[in-house]
């Protein structure tokens, strides 16, 4: 596994990359700060797309649940962006804000089904 930060140039295509390459991807949600402590936005949903709008200055995170209920996360304000990138692909990633809230985002791969 490679840790590696991302610069702020390269996010917005670094993200729209990750995004059109994850395919059927699950991923969980946790935000982490020194106010909140960890809490888990969501778990192990359907990742429908990360990006990054450098006009709005903001990440956004959306995933769909089991129940086709669309959530949401948005970091405003983002300073850093740090990926792990395994031989397999991008296992997770963390978006830092201003104000040392961290958003991290842990991937993992569904499962393809032999056939019947």
């Amino acid at each position: 596994m490679a840790i590696r930060t991302i610069e702020k140039r390269d996010w917005e295509t670094y993200l729209n990359r990750i995004s059109r390459k994850l395919g059927a991807c699950l991923a969980e949600v946790e935000v982490a700060g020194l106010d909140i402590g960890d809490q888990i936005e969501a778990e192990w949903a359907t990742l429908a797309g990360i990006g990054y709008d450098p006009k709005d200055d903001v990440v956004s995170v959306e995933l769909v649940s089991q129940n086709d209920k669309h959530v949401g996360r948005l970091v405003n304000k983002p300073v850093e962006l740090v990926v792990d990138e395994a031989a397999e692909g991008l296992a997770s990633l963390v978006v830092a804000d201003a104000d040392g809230e961290r958003t991290i985002l842990k991937l993992k791969k569904t499962l393809a089904l032999p056939p019947a």
